[in-house]
């Protein structure tokens, strides 16, 4: 297996704050997190905040976007497809909500403290093959793709960022916090965990301030020999190019399958162009709708009674033309979220060693035995007239039919595939699957 990363140097974390404008603004939030445990832990509270490396005179490198970048960000979409099939056949009938990118950093970052068959297990269930891309461009890649996400852009906000919370008797290996803090700009934290009811609050807080309160109560359960807590959120706000007007919006059924109809605000738009295409292989309709700045929203709907067979075909390289013409849309208005437990689903995927005692993450702190006790991950989703959230990359064969005297109807009355896009990235920022519009379990 190849040697671990050269780590860059840096000046330490570096607080990332941005302005929340007000208005009819609407925005996702994605949330992962990881638990380490070990085998002896004890620990009361004390927030700490602290400089990575110590140093003022090291300097952080400005990347460019590379190939190791965009290799990163295949992985991510891939990555997010095989993670969406999981979910969708183990939750059949139900929303999805999540954030692929924020939880394959996560794991992308606890690799840096994994070692043998434990990190061989990461990369492999990322997507990443080591005889294409070595594990320190892996990391370099993920520097670049997050340095890429928060550059400014004009009528988009995108928030993202990592946070290390650890027990103030952990000795960890300086070069496992410099790798976090170079690659993924890491904030690191020190509290005491014997004081559980606190501990939580103060994970739960933290999570709540950087995502502008819409992520709150992510972790609970937490048990005295948890030794370290990775946390990673993505935030992202965006305004539509073209907005949906408010008058226009009026309540339609929407039909939740063939014996369950909801009552659903639906956002109309009859004087607008749209790139969209009708698949000539894959049974379903794709439409983008692009944020100002540097994000697109795919909305996927399938034909009637073939969600399933569109969800298999799901590739990263499906969606590959659109055809550009003014069209009747018709698309409910949202408020979903997904919750889920990565350490009952990933090891679904090939993430087996982590969460058990045969973990190997000599690589934090050189001798203590930890593994992965717990994952938790949480996303939110609103959608609305001025502006909404989701990403995806697909592709396939399409077929581009000729332009018809009367203007075409899309109307996303029945369940959908939402993906929000990072045009700039080139990445999947949030993927969904919208079965109930309104969020209300049935």
């Amino acid at each position: 297996m190849a040697s671990g990363p050269r780590v860059p140097q840096t000046r330490g974390s570096r607080a990332m704050d941005f302005s929340v404008e007000a208005g009819g603004v609407l925005g996702h939030v994605g949330q992962s997190v990881n638990f380490l445990r070990c085998e002896k832990c004890q620990t009361h509270l004390q927030l700490e905040e602290e400089d990575h490396t110590n140093s003022s005179s090291q300097q952080v490198p400005e990347p460019e976007q590379s190939f190791s970048s965009l290799q990163v960000a295949h992985s991510n979409i891939d990555f997010a497809l095989r993670f969406y099939r999981l979910l969708a056949s183990e939750n059949p009938g139900r929303n999805i909500f999540f954030s692929p990118l924020s939880i394959s950093t996560t794991m992308a970052m606890l690799s840096l403290g994994a070692r043998g068959h434990s990190r061989e297990q990461i990369l492999a269930g990322l997507g990443f093959n080591s005889t294409e891309l070595s594990v320190s461009d892996m990391h370099r890649g993920f520097q670049q793709l997050l340095h890429v996400l928060r550059l400014p852009s004009p009528g988009l906000e995108t928030h993202m960022g990592s946070a290390l919370l650890l027990s103030q008797d952990l000795r960890v290996l300086p070069e496992f916090l410099n790798a976090t803090a170079a690659f993924y700009d890491s904030k690191l934290f020190h509290s005491d965990f014997r004081d559980i009811a606190a501990t939580t609050q103060l994970i739960n807080d933290h999570v709540k301030k950087e995502t502008q309160g819409k992520i709150s109560n992510l972790v609970s359960g937490l048990s005295p020999d948890v030794k370290m807590v990775l946390v990673n959120y993505l935030y992202f706000k965006g305004l539509w190019e073209k907005p949906f007007p408010l008058s226009k919006t009026a309540v339609h059924d929407f039909h939740v399958d063939e014996n369950t109809t909801v009552k659903v605000p639906m956002m109309r738009q009859d004087d607008k162009h749209h790139w969209y295409l009708r698949d000539r292989f894959v049974p379903c309709i794709v439409l983008r709708l692009p944020y100002q700045g540097d994000a697109d929203a795919l909305f996927i709907l399938p034909d009637p009674g073939k969600m399933k067979q569109v969800e298999e075909a799901l590739t990263p390289e499906m969606i590959v033309r659109y055809l550009y013409k003014r069209l009747e849309l018709h698309i409910p208005k949202l408020s979903i979220s997904g919750s889920y437990a990565l350490d009952e689903t990933l090891p679904k995927l090939g993430f087996t060693d982590l969460f058990s005692h045969q973990a190997n993450f000599l690589g934090i702190t050189g001798q203590q035995k930890l593994w992965v006790s717990k994952g938790f991950h949480k996303a939110t989703l609103d959608v609305g007239e001025a502006g909404a959230k989701a990403t995806a990359a697909t592709g396939m064969s399409v077929h581009l039919f000729s332009a018809q005297y009367k203007r075409p109807v899309i109307k996303f009355s029945r369940p959908f595939i939402l993906v929000i896009y990072s045009t700039s990235s080139q990445t999947v920022l949030f993927l969904s699957k919208v079965v109930n519009p309104t969020g209300v379990e049935l």
